[in-house]
């Protein structure tokens, strides 16, 4: 949490993970994948006939198939029911493959389903903005039924490792749920969080991993409070010199919990260095200015901002502007980084409505995204599609 010394000393962070089967490692209630079982693949296309095909193949190995026309449609399946596979035709509606892919990549839901795109001519060039944007493989029509079902079973082998680390994964996320639920109130911090952070990510132009990233951090940053005493954490005077070196060795402490899964490796520097100062005044290492890991220093403006505009059993929520204000001071003070408390005030009136699944900043994050990713959109705005799935992502987390 914040350093915030315009705020009386806090409690642990909020309850709440954004919604356990989506945001968290994949979940299908059937223990590690295995090739061999029956999975959920998704196949995008608008040709009905092509979809048939396809729903043939696959289904002769054994799994379950789900079909949509569209990325709309696609999206809104992947809402209801969590998939092992999708495959997407490259010009599919809304959004075309490649940005379908594009918002796949950036949603730790989707991150690591494998993703093959199909085309109906060899394009070099298409295929390279396939790869680029996270496909697992690219497909020119006509293939035989043979080389798909092989290709589709091999990367469902891939997916089985990679559920076998998952499981551990959530481990992790579930013992930051159990640190944030000894304080059920402070609300939905971790919600929030995620996405104010995701948000200035892609206002600064970052990639879709370095989204992901500030999703995990977001959950993961406190992790170590696990280990720090209630009678530290729910304090009502100030801490002794010996309580606060307790309590300022959480973030080596969440550090050493996160160490040696390799897909937490990127979440390490947030979860150690969220607390570090500008000016080097921070802990645990003192780092200073562009020594401390940029993620760390992103999610550290959206934990202070999210404090200071919520409702604290000990405060009042303050507005936005006033929230800034503080920003401000501690930036003059030499704690943050101007640059990012500068991109921060650009984007921070997006989030004063209290319910976030209908803030503006979806659209914000959107068209941003849409821009940078560079997709090929006939008809319609990506921003339309996407913050309409970005507002049903923060809507279903509501439905833990």
């Amino acid at each position: 949490m914040s350093d915030n010394q315009h705020l009386p000393r806090k409690a642990p962070a909020t309850s709440g993970v954004l919604h356990q089967r989506r945001l968290l490692p994949q979940d299908t209630g059937a223990g590690p994948l295995d090739s061999s079982k029956r999975r959920r693949v998704l196949v995008a296309d608008r040709s009905p006939a092509a979809r048939r095909m396809l729903r043939e193949t696959i289904a002769d190995l054994g799994h379950e198939i789900f079909e949509a026309s569209s990325t709309d449609e696609a999206f809104n399946l992947i809402r209801q029911q969590a998939v092992d596979m999708i495959i997407a035709d490259l010009l599919v509606p809304d959004l075309g493959g490649t940005g379908f892919c594009c918002v796949l990549r950036s949603q730790v839901q989707t991150h690591t389903v494998p993703v093959f795109l199909l085309a109906n001519t060899f394009d070099p060039d298409k295929e390279a903005a396939a790869i680029a944007a996270g496909a697992d493989d690219f497909l020119v029509r006509p293939f035989t039924r043979n080389v798909l079902r092989a290709r589709v079973q091999s990367a469902l082998r891939k997916r089985s490792l990679l559920e076998s680390t998952d499981q551990a994964e959530t481990i992790l996320f579930s013992l930051a749920q159990a640190v944030e639920a000894r304080d059920p109130a402070v609300g939905q911090h971790c919600q929030r969080l995620a996405l104010i952070s995701s948000t200035l990510g892609v206002a600064l132009g970052l990639s879709g991993d370095q989204l992901v990233t500030l999703q995990r951090g977001g959950f993961l940053h406190d992790v170590g409070k696990i280990s720090v005493p209630d009678s530290i954490l729910f304090k009502q005077g100030p801490l002794t010199a010996e309580e606060w070196v307790t309590m300022k060795e959480h973030t080596v402490r969440g550090e050493r919990i996160c160490y040696g899964m390799k897909a937490l490796e990127p979440v390490l520097s947030i979860v150690r260095s969220h607390h570090e100062r500008w000016d080097g005044s921070g802990y645990p290492d003192g780092l200073r200015g562009e020594d401390i890991p940029l993620l760390a220093r992103v999610l550290q403006i959206a934990d202070i901002f999210d404090a200071l505009t919520t409702e604290r059993p000990y405060k009042r929520a303050y507005t936005s502007d006033y929230a800034m204000q503080i920003l401000r001071e501690e930036t003059r003070a030499g704690w943050r980084d101007p640059r990012l408390v500068e991109a921060f005030s650009d984007i921070s009136p997006l989030f004063q409505t209290e319910d976030i699944s209908t803030n503006s900043s979806l659209l914000a994050l959107a068209s941003s995204l849409g821009d940078k990713s560079g997709w090929q959109v006939s008809g319609r705005s990506p921003s339309a599609t996407i913050s309409s799935m970005l507002s049903d992502t923060w809507a279903m987390s509501q439905a833990m």
